[in-house]
């Protein structure tokens, strides 16, 4: 079977720090083919050429662009993904690395093109639209995986198999915290992270309310969010600052703040972190997950390169790094790999398992493995993962709402409520 093409849609800080690596170290081992990046403007994608970090990785790898970088960079081209995507042939994947509420878009383009899709998170910012999407797929017969990276973290998975296994009780009371750094203000989310269209709970914390479920298979039943309106230096205004309080389906409430408002000089890439208090049989029992601090301090002679970075360091080797293993190039590492690595081999082995059937059976068989897929519940998908999307649309509902309560309603149909 010919390896699948790849065409991200999006050139910005994902697609280098984490997407394109992990992409091209699969494609270095045989396992993709033809990789392409298309963006609005050709700017991004002269910047990834030229990216000094990627070169050192991976020597001799390239990528297509579009819009061609040896043109005008900055004339945007919102369309262009549509042409390309329909250009590609059948169940090859489309990666979506756009803003927010761009993701429907895409991704149903993607699989009306019968693309396999793995787009970041979230996956929309509305549970109709989830459904829109689980629909498509679901027909054609097509993964849509979405990357919930921390899900792959070793810490969440010894987690999630010791809550399950009853080892510590039930999950009572909780706090969740993420904050990027400064530096974010002034890159392109200034652009699209605003009110009208997202804040800082959409955009990061769902990571851990996506977590707390992952780990106890709870369902969120109620959202408020307060955020703090601030302003980006090109003058947008933004949710820069929220916090929100998220009460799950046996009483049990998960306060989470987060941010574009840690320091620059604050050593981490930002700070993060998970605690749990849970109750058992006459007994607590308690997990605190430190996902800034890993256990390494660094003090450099000079500051490394690239926005944030920091003299004095303590680097996580856990999401993303790059080790040298004999060459050529670096090899990345962490569960920001491991994510994408999931779900683009779970793509390829669809395809694999059905790709000498007649058509009518391929559909069938990988249906059948999709819903394998959703019922592992290791992946986050359209159709196990619809509470995410659920507590995003309450949580915006909240926010221009002054921060009042939304309520939760699985349905059928799904839907929230102001309380």
């Amino acid at each position: 079977m010919t390896p699948p093409q790849v065409l991200i849609v999006g050139g910005g800080m994902i697609t280098h720090d984490q997407l394109l690596p992990s992409i091209w170290h699969m494609q270095r081992q045989g396992w993709l083919g033809e990789v392409s990046i298309c963006a609005l403007t050709a700017r991004p994608l002269k910047e990834l050429m030229e990216s000094e970090t990627l070169r050192r990785a991976f020597p001799g790898s390239t990528f297509r662009a579009y819009p061609d970088p040896s043109g005008d960079l900055d004339a945007p081209q919102p369309e262009l993904y549509r042409e390309l995507i329909r250009r590609m042939p059948p169940r090859n994947i489309v990666v979506v690395a756009v803003p927010d509420h761009l993701h429907h878009a895409v991704i149903l383009e993607a699989l009306r093109a019968d693309q396999h899709v793995l787009t970041v998170k979230p996956l929309v910012l509305t549970a109709r639209e989830a459904e829109e999407i689980e629909r498509e797929a679901r027909e054609r017969g097509l993964l849509v995986g979405i990357e919930y990276h921390k899900r792959f973290d070793d810490r969440a998975l010894i987690a999630r198999r010791r809550y399950r296994q009853g080892l510590f009780g039930e999950f009572r009371l909780g706090t969740a915290w993420l904050l990027e750094k400064w530096y974010y203000r002034h890159s392109n989310f200034q652009n699209w992270c605003t009110t009208e269209n997202s804040d800082a709970f959409t955009y990061i914390g769902c990571h851990y309310v996506d977590l707390v479920h992952f780990i106890t298979g709870l369902l969120p039943v109620a959202v408020s969010v307060y955020g703090i309106r601030d302003r980006y230096p090109n003058g947008n205004e933004g949710f820069l600052w929220t916090d929100a309080r998220v009460i799950w389906s046996n009483g049990a409430c998960l306060n989470v703040q987060n941010a574009l408002g840690f320091p620059d000089e604050g050593p981490g890439t930002n700070t993060q972190g998970l605690t749990m208090y849970c109750a058992g049989a006459d007994r607590g029992a308690w997990l605190a997950h430190d996902d800034q601090y890993r256990g390494i301090r660094y003090c450099y002679t000079e500051r490394p390169g690239g926005p944030g970075s920091t003299i004095y360091a303590e680097p996580s080797p856990d999401y993303f790094q790059y080790v040298d293993l004999g060459g050529p190039g670096l090899v990345p590492v962490g569960y920001g790999y491991r994510s994408v690595e999931y779900i683009l081999r779970s793509a390829i082995r669809i395809e694999q398992e059905t790709a000498d059937m007649p058509p009518l059976e391929a559909l069938r068989r990988r249906r059948e493995l999709l819903e394998q897929i959703d019922k592992a519940g290791v992946m986050a998908t359209p159709a196990n993962s619809r509470y995410n999307e659920l507590v995003i649309e309450a949580g915006r509902l909240s926010i221009l709402n002054g921060g009042r309560e939304v309520r939760i309603e699985y349905g059928p149909p799904p839907s929230v409520r102001l309380v």
